[in-house]
């Protein structure tokens, strides 16, 4: 049994991402094999890109049902974060994995906040939570994005950019990050060491 699997989509960081955890002793590995998927003791959803493509190409590889039926840790990262919620207005519009209610939306334009939110911004409001272990108010994380999900009751994170952003949610066995985790320095290495500890 794989220890962690990376999900392969066709896009994304996924390189980085199995470096990092490599660099806290995971055996992990990138795939878009559905046994491999299925079987594997935890599981990273990264994506960077449009939500509607990341869609078509997990139902192309035959992995939805697999994805939404996957029963031990799951990590979604940036758009993989995205992917949990119920629908994305991106592109017209894109029905996702439906795990949290809403609906991502386009971060507003501001004279003094450019879009896409890209760069360092500091964690607060944080949740009592495992993955949240030995990360303190005011951390900084990096982000690269342009949608973001609504606030429901799985935010357990927030950013400030002009408005509160979640950074973090998660419900039952599943979590995501907005930011990038592999590019954080010690906040993002501490997020996913506890992602790594948590009970398969």
């Amino acid at each position: 049994m794989t220890h962690t699997a990376i999900v392969h989509l066709g896009a994304g960081n996924t390189a980085s991402v199995l470096f990092a955890l490599e660099r806290l002793g995971a055996d992990a590995r990138i795939t878009a094999d559905p046994v491999e998927i299925a079987e594997a003791e935890r599981l990273v959803l990264p994506g960077v890109g449009a939500a509607g493509y990341a869609m078509e190409q997990m139902a192309a590889l035959g992995l939805t049902d697999i994805i939404k039926g996957f029963e031990r840790p799951l990590l979604g990262l940036c758009l993989g974060q995205q992917l949990l919620f119920a629908e994305s207005e991106e592109n017209g519009g894109a029905s996702m994995l439906g795990f949290i209610p809403g609906r991502v939306t386009r971060m507003p334009v501001r004279d003094d906040l450019p879009v896409p939110h890209m760069g360092w911004s500091q964690l607060h409001n944080l949740e009592d939570d495992p993955l949240l272990q030995g990360v303190v108010e005011g951390d900084y994380a990096y982000f690269v994005h342009s949608y973001a999900c609504p606030d429901t009751p799985a935010t357990i994170a927030c950013a400030d950019y002009g408005a509160e952003v979640p950074a973090m949610v998660r419900t039952g066995n599943r979590w995501g990050c907005q930011f990038h985790p592999e590019r954080s320095a010690k906040a993002g290495a501490r997020i996913l060491k506890n992602f790594l500890e948590l009970p398969a």
